[in-house]
Order: structure tokens, then C-alpha cells, then sequence
């Protein structure tokens, strides 16, 4: 047993521990307590049906599901929650502790911690600074709202790892340490179902850095500077030249440092991404990285799947899913940064965001605008009832398939259609990958079909 299991079971010795919500992070969770600690029960409750037997659950494990789960929790010491979970009742009502497998982690390993969040850029941020760590030679490890819950690399580290750990609000909200180097990239509205307001969402981003200790140091996007912060704090910006890392016209300002962004030999596609090899220069630099080292390892990146990723080439249109998109301000930069863009396909789950910005922009423009499902449907209409330059090129279509089949007939060859829908999935498809998935698999139709009509 290495010092974290050590820790971990001293934490939940002799304790009645609730794991709430069975999905990815709860099965980590009780994966490593089964294995290393002396619990006096473990509960799991989840909303769903949990089947015991795929799961191998032991007779000792109870379970509680169905609405009702979240019902006793005052009869539990200690409560790991999932990410996402609303609770019923106000934390600071319970009599019980309320906690969540990211916290213990933090407060066991913050030291070695990078944590990134904001509201776009925070996948392809971790995974860029993950990656020119690794190419580097650096011991390190990914993990978080990435999709690795950190408990799967707990038994992996060591003191010389270091953890790249990307956080989302949920995982932040009710957090009470923060790692060593933090980054707070942006914020926009989102997340207001949640929340309710943008007062509250920003206050759980902001756990990030509002536990840092003096010799700490956070990198943050120049608008939203904190005025409480305990650590050495860097500014960061591509518009506001006197920050502590500007980044404009491909080069990068860090102090006494400037830096070339090799466009010509990089993959990530988008000024907009310029921002995040800014963020990534400075903390490896940070980290005693090269300059040789990052540039070699800008070079060998991947961008992630979902991520303004080009899907392919049907009847002369080319296709590029950018599913994670559910910001305007995301959207924005994806007409931006796509070659002749000529349709985007927006909307989806509407959690009530303000889009006067991106029907802004979008009546700047000369593309056709898709609109769909829920919110592309209060798009649609506020288009229609306002003065937006030209109706005709705005139009509805009730789901994706519909959609992809429109934008086929009306986009141009030689031009771009993009997934950006400015807007989430849930309660249409699972998450943001499946409906990305969706996407592909509908153009890779239209490609077949394309294929057999010319071998007709």
C-alpha cells in the first residue's frame, strides 16, 4: 500500500461512506476504497438501476436507487459525490461530510498538481501541456473532467510525477484546496440550469485558485482577474497587450521571452488556439521546458476529437465537427477559423444563454445559418423577428439529420460546413462526443453516397 491508499483509508477507517452516482468517477472511487480501505460500509446510490452482478458487487456493498437515492444521506459519515449531481438538500444542511474523490486527491498531491479549467480550451490546454511534458521527458500523468477520474492514477505517481489535472465546475464547486499552478483560461455563460446565475457558476471556477497559498502561482485570463488571490498571479491575453503572456499575431510575449508559434507546421487549426500554446508555453517554460522541446512537441500534437476536427470532403463541401462547442464565443472562432465557412449548424439542449452575441456575428457574416433542436429553435425565431440582414439564409431544422442533409444542398463547393452548435447535448444525445459521432457518421453517408454515384 503506497502513501496515498495509506491516506485515503486513515480518511474513511471505521466510517459509514456513501458513494453518490455510479458512472465513471463513482466506480473509481469504489474501486480503489474496496481495494485498500476498512471502511464500516459502503453504500453506492445512483439515480439508475445499478446491476450488481456486471459490476461485482459484493453482498456487503447495499445500494439504494431510483429517485428517493439521495433520501438518507444524513445516515453516512462521509459522502463522495460525482460531478453533476444536484443535491436535494444544501450541502450545509446535512449532517454528514460531503466530498468527492478530486478533494481527497488535492489535498494529498496539490503540490504536484497543474489544474486547469475555464469554460472553453480546457481539454486541449491539459492535453497540449500533458503532451510537451511527455515529449520532454517529464514524468507526468492526465487526468480529470478529461475523462481519467484520478483516482485510476493514484498508485501510478510518485514524488517526482507530475499531474495534469483538467477541472470542471462540478468537480470544483464544492472543493476547499487548490492545486500549486492553477489556470483559469475564460468565462463565459454557461451552465446557468446548474447554477442559475453566472454569479454562482464563476464562484465554483474560482475555487481553483481561491486556496492557493503564497508560494502558489495562477495563470489567468486578464478580464477576469481575481482581487482575492493568495498566489504570484500571471495575466494572460491575446487582446490586452500589457499582460503578463499576450499573445498576437503568432507570437508569443512572456516576459523578456518571445516566441514564433509555427503555424505552418502545427495541427491545432484556429487563431483562438494560439491562446491555449500560449497558456502551455508559459507553464512548461514554467516547468524548465525548452523552447526546442515545446516546439518539437507543438508539432507531434494531435487535436482532440470533437474539436473543430475535420471529418472529411463530400460533393466539394468539407465537413469539420466542433461538437464541443456550446458557447457563442466558440462558435464564433469556429467560422473564423475554417477555411471558406459557408453553413454552421447551431443549437441544441437550451440552457437559457444569451445568443445576441453570436446572432451578432452571424449577421456580419454571409453563411448559411442551420438552426436546431431547443435552443436553435429561440434562435431561429429571434432571427426572424428581428433585423437581421438577410432571412433567407437562416433556416430550421428540426434535428441533426435534417440539418446535415440541408447544409448539403445548400453549401457551396469549395466551401466549409461546421458543427458549432453553441449550445449542449444532454437530453438529445448523451454528451457532446455522440452527437460529434452522429455528425461523422451522417457526412461519411453522404461521402458513400457521393462514391456510388460516381461509380454509376
Amino acid at each position: 500500500m503506497n502513501k496515498f491508499n495509506e491516506y485515503l483509508n486513515n480518511y474513511v477507517s471505521g466510517k459509514n461512506v456513501c458513494i453518490l452516482g455510479f458512472g465513471r468517477e463513482g466506480k473509481s472511487t469504489y474501486k480503489l476504497i474496496d481495494k485498500y480501505c476498512s471502511c464500516s460500509s459502503i453504500t453506492i446510490a445512483d439515480v439508475n438501476q445499478i446491476d450488481r452482478m456486471a459490476n461485482s458487487l459484493p453482498d456487503k456493498v447495499k445500494t439504494i436507487c431510483g429517485e428517493t437515492y439521495q433520501d438518507s444521506l444524513g445516515n453516512f459519515d462521509i459522502v463522495f459525490k460525482s460531478p453533476g449531481i444536484v443535491l436535494k438538500t444544501d450541502a450545509s444542511e446535512l449532517d454528514c461530510e460531503i466530498t468527492c474523490e478530486t478533494q481527497v486527491f488535492f489535498e494529498f498531491f496539490r503540490r504536484q498538481i497543474v489544474g486547469i479549467t475555464g469554460t472553453k480550451g480546457k481539454s486541449t490546454c491539459s492535453s497540449l501541456i500533458f503532451h510537451i511534458l511527455s515529449e520532454s521527458g517529464c514524468d507526468c500523468r492526465l487526468a480529470g473532467n478529461i475523462g481519467i477520474p484520478v483516482f485510476d492514477i493514484a498508485e501510478s505517481i510518485t514524488d517526482n510525477t507530475i499531474i495534469v489535472c483538467e477541472l470542471s465546475c462540478h468537480q470544483l464547486e464544492y472543493m476547499t484546496v487548490s492545486p500549486h499552478i492553477a489556470v483559469m483560461l475564460n468565462l463565459y455563460e454557461e451552465h446557468l440550469d446548474h447554477y442559475g446565475t453566472m454569479e454562482k457558476y464563476a464562484a465554483a471556477k474560482q475555487n481553483i485558485y481561491l486556496n492557493q497559498q503564497a508560494d502558489d502561482i495562477l495563470f489567468c485570463n486578464s478580464d477576469i482577474l481575481p482581487n482575492n488571490a493568495r498566489p504570484l498571479v500571471k495575466s494572460i491575453s491575446a487582446s490586452n497587450p500589457e499582460a503578463d503572456i499576450y499573445v498576437s499575431d503568432r507570437i508569443i510575449r512572456c516576459g523578456n521571452d518571445e516566441y514564433e508559434i509555427p503555424t505552418d507546421k502545427i495541427h491545432l487549426l484556429g487563431v483562438h488556439n494560439h491562446y491555449n500554446i500560449a497558456i502551455a508555453y508559459a507553464v512548461c517554460k514554467m516547468l524548465n521546458i525548452s523552447e526546442n522541446s515545446i516546439t518539437t512537441a507543438l508539432c507531434t500534437f494531435n487535436p482532440l476529437a470533437h474539436r473543430l476536427e475535420y471529418v472529411g470532403t463530400a460533393d466539394g463541401v468539407s465537413y469539420y465537427d466542433d461538437s464541443i462547442s456550446t458557447a457563442c464565443a466558440t462558435a464564433i472562432e469556429a467560422v473564423k477559423s475554417v477555411p471558406n465557412p459557408g453553413t454552421i449548424l447551431i443549437g441544441g439542449m437550451d440552457r437559457g444563454i444569451d445568443y445576441t452575441e453570436l446572432i451578432d456575428f452571424l449577421d456580419s457574416t454571409d453563411i448559411n445559418v442551420i438552426c436546431m433542436e431547443h435552443s436553435g429553435k429561440r434562435i431561429f425565431d429571434i432571427i426572424m423577428s428581428g433585423s437581421f440582414r438577410n432571412h433567407d439564409r437562416v433556416h430550421y431544422a428540426a434535428h441533426l439529420d435534417e440539418a446535415v442533409k440541408l447544409a448539403h444542398q445548400i453549401t457551396k463547393k469549395g466551401q466549409s460546413c461546421i458543427l458549432s452548435p453553441a449550445s449542449a447535448s444532454y437530453g438529445i444525445f448523451r454528451n457532446f462526443e455522440e452527437r460529434g459521432d452522429a455528425f461523422k457518421e451522417l457526412v461519411a453517408g453522404l461521402k458513400k453516397e457521393e462514391s456510388m454515384q460516381d461509380e454509376q
